[in-house]
């Protein structure tokens, strides 16, 4: 299964894709278009085999989960939600900037965050209260007053008890591309929000690209990933358990190492190997190590084009001077740096966001932060002075292009 890899088209291979599912979800959504809060009810009757009597979740319900929930995974999330909060405290921009860029004319920006957001969070085979912190609480940081959370049910604990601590408003029951257009358009029970967030399968990324109309999104996401660099230095079995660790996400996950040591791309097939024994979710992770591999390369210059080319979701870097080599590499959704910082780290706990573009997208998107839950405002303030100094410029540019009353509008200022 360990094997040398042809990223050429790589890509293109690991783009999801949706047009096999876009019919189906443009029913979904125009059912909930139609029928609001009864489609959803339909829905999760017909796609999850649940009969809801309710789609918001009760606060007695968030207290409830709080017993069934184990004191020290309670414990954890509090400390993740510590340094998640801590990290993206130090994205944000001040709401107001003014700076005077010649006499009379002062520039800035204003920032404001968005008023209503809606954060999807998987469910299904597992809980993903990492996924509640992630999303919820950069909404929060940026100071969005109403988060709202959609989550197939029934709702684990785990999740509302993360919902509670990760500051969300208002959380529902629903799931799949029909919790995305009940976000987007608004139902009886949910009303709309202004952007979406989060991961989920093919079907919740098709609703939220044929929704964009309505809601903006993230970024377009698929099956996660990972890139590593390594040289001669790094330890084979640091890095196998990064590419099993990647490979138990999904049967569609998917590693590359990249390495200027064709000995250690064998010794981590061994490795990789011996630890595939005991480990859980094999054949989810034999699945993956199917689109899994390594490329032998003559040198770092190499080994960076090679990478650049992927610009992968996660980027390792297990290298003699991992530092010199962050200056050098190119996109990446989140960089790990150094034999001791596992990708796991940034899932859960270092404070970084795991909400991150794949397939080459991060070539023009970037994870999730603080800055996807705002808006920015540029500002202008002229005097007199200020006017007169750029006044001639703006005329003649209007008078250049036909706009004559964009010049009047310069003109009557100054001859007053």
């Amino acid at each position: 299964m360990w094997k040398p890899l042809d990223t050429r088209g790589w890509k293109e291979k690991r783009r999801g894709d949706i047009s096999g599912v876009l019919g189906s979800v443009r029913e979904i959504i125009e059912a909930v278009r139609r029928d609001g809060d009864s489609a959803l009810f339909d829905l999760t009757k017909r796609f999850d085999k649940i009969e809801l009597e309710d789609l918001a979740i009760l606060p007695e319900e968030i207290e409830d989960a709080y017993e069934e929930v184990d004191v020290r995974l309670i414990e954890a999330l509090c400390e993740a939600e510590a340094r998640i909060t801590r990290f993206h405290e130090l994205q944000k921009s001040r709401s107001l900037w003014l700076e005077e860029v010649e006499p009379g004319v002062t520039l800035g920006v204003r920032t404001i965050p968005l008023s209503r957001v809606g954060c999807y969070i998987p469910g299904g085979r597992a809980a993903y209260p990492s996924t509640v912190l992630m999303t919820a609480i950069p909404a929060r940081v940026a100071g969005v007053p109403e988060i709202c959370c959609c989550t197939p049910p029934p709702g684990d604990p785990l999740t509302l008890v993360a919902m509670d601590i990760a500051g969300v408003t208002e959380g529902y029951r629903v799931g799949g591309a029909q919790a995305i257009a009940a976000m987007a358009l608004g139902t009886e029970t949910i009303r709309p929000v202004e952007k979406i967030v989060g991961p989920g399968n093919v079907y919740v990324t098709a609703a939220k690209m044929l929704l964009r109309d309505y809601a903006e999104i993230d970024f377009p996401a698929g099956p996660s990933e990972i890139g590593i660099i390594a040289d001669e230095t790094a330890d084979p079995a640091f890095i196998a358990a990064d590419v099993l660790a990647q490979a138990e996400h999904d049967p569609n996950s998917a590693s590359v190492l990249v390495s200027t040591d064709a000995g250690l791309c064998d010794r981590v097939g061994v490795e990789i190997a011996r630890m595939l024994q005991t480990t859980p979710r094999r054949e989810i992770i034999e699945a993956a190590l199917l689109q899994s591999g390594y490329v032998v390369v003559r040198d770092r210059s190499e080994a960076v084009r090679v990478m650049d080319a992927i610009a992968p979701e996660h980027l390792s870097l297990q290298v003699a001077d991992p530092l010199d080599l962050l200056r050098q590499v190119g996109p990446a959704g989140s960089i790990f740096v150094g034999p001791y910082t596992p990708v796991a780290c940034g899932d859960y706990a270092s404070g970084t966001n795991h909400v991150l573009p794949t397939a080459g997208y991060t070539k023009v998107y970037s994870g999730l932060d603080v800055h996807h839950f705002c808006t920015r405002s540029q500002v202008q303030i002229l005097s007199p002075e200020g006017l007169s100094a750029i006044g001639d410029v703006v005329e003649a540019l209007a008078e250049a292009e036909g706009l004559r009353a964009h010049a009047e509008s310069v003109r009557v200022r100054r001859r007053g």
